[in-house]
């Protein structure tokens, strides 16, 4: 089928766009459905089909992000050399990361507060005083600059044998790597439930709840690579957990739409020790694995190529990661008034706010110094 070394791995671009929109339409939807975070649009008629939404997204797609990211980075530092690589680490992502949350974001924050004071006394006060600087959806690449940092220095310092050659993984080694994540998942979160953010070290904002996924599959990612897990994976296996994890998923919106109809208990997504607690842990662990086992093999099986429109989408995926926080409240902002529902409202800003992130990052990435860094 090819080697991960010699064939670029296009289903991989193509895999990454559908995950950014996935992100995109997972904000688009918050205020339109009983989310447990904080949003700064409410809308008063709630769509309960939005609940599992949320709880089957934030299982996986983030998770998977985190692997992909951890798969290409063996590469780029083998071919770039540690120093290269945490320089265009720093440009791509640090940049980024300092750019939106001191420049972009105050003012933003600033309206949505609508505070009594200027918008100087407001950011001295804010981000100068307390020190408390928003980066929204750019913790992931918080996160990912710091794994690429102790990656480096993995290799730096340690400089680790090469592994012995490993098939890939079978039923057993994936179920056993679900359990594994449902019990530290389990025991974390009697602590940090989900939806409760700390600053880990003073300064990375982290949903602790996911941070055993994250972590994993970050590391995950760097095996499969080591392993060229990806082409040898076979496709039945693959497949069969896509169908798991897709069960799963769907079991999940089910369950959460007909759970007081049927008189089901409530899956408490931690903060106690209780069964339901680690039910709960996992489900989304089976949800989690399956599904991004069984999209990297789909992808890799039916959408490894390109025609031009996906070639523009996977191109423009990071600016559009970048950007959309703004243009969906910008939307979200703007059909608030309508006399329409939930979900039509949620459509309406998929609709519209898709195509102008696409096109506003295609545009952005045209300029010269945005080219440099994001391109």
């Amino acid at each position: 089928m090819g080697n991960a070394s010699t064939t670029r791995l296009v289903f991989m671009d193509n895999l990454r766009a559908f995950l950014t929109v996935l992100v995109v339409a997972h904000h688009a939807a918050q205020p339109y459905g009983p989310t447990g975070g904080a949003w700064p649009i409410f809308n008063p008629e709630q769509a309960v089909i939005f609940g599992p939404f949320f709880a089957v997204n934030a299982a996986f797609f983030m998770g998977l992000f985190f692997f992909i990211s951890g798969y290409f980075l063996p590469a780029a530092c083998d071919r770039k050399g540690i120093r290269r690589l945490l320089q265009e680490r720093l440009r791509r992502l640090g940049i980024p990361i300092l750019f939106f949350g001191f420049v972009v974001f105050p003012p933003v924050i600033y309206q949505l507060a609508s505070p009594s004071v200027s918008f100087q006394s407001f950011f001295m006060q804010v981000y100068v005083q307390q020190l408390d600087i928003e980066f929204a959806h750019l913790w992931f690449l918080m996160h990912l600059l710091s794994y690429v940092v102790l990656y480096g220095l993995w290799q730096r310092f340690f400089q680790p044998e090469p592994l012995p050659k490993l098939e890939p993984p079978r039923h057993r080694s994936i179920f056993a790597y679900v359990l594994g994540l449902s019990i530290v998942t389990f025991v974390v979160r009697i602590e940090y439930p989900i939806d409760r953010w700390v600053d880990l070290f003073g300064f990375l904002p982290t949903e602790v709840a996911h941070l055993p996924q994250y972590c994993s599959l970050f590391i995950v990612g760097i095996l499969a690579y080591r392993q060229n897990w990806l082409w040898q994976l076979p496709a039945v296996r693959g497949l069969t957990w896509l169908g798991i994890g897709a069960g799963a998923g769907l079991l999940r919106y089910l369950y959460s739409l007909t759970r007081v109809e049927w008189g089901l208990p409530m899956l408490i997504a931690g903060g106690r020790f209780t069964w339901q607690s680690f039910i709960w842990s996992f489900w989304e662990a089976t949800i989690c694995v399956g599904l991004c086992i069984g999209l990297l093999t789909l992808f890799r099986e039916r959408l490894n190529f390109q025609e031009k429109p996906m070639r523009m989408l996977s191109a423009n995926a990071y600016g559009v990661y970048l950007i959309h926080l703004l243009v969906v409240l910008y939307v979200q902002f703007s059909v608030a008034g309508l006399a329409i529902g939930p979900i039509a409202k949620f459509g309406l800003v998929m609709v519209v706010g898709i195509p102008i992130c696409f096109a506003l990052s295609a545009f952005l990435r045209r300029l010269p110094f945005i080219k440099f860094v994001i391109s």
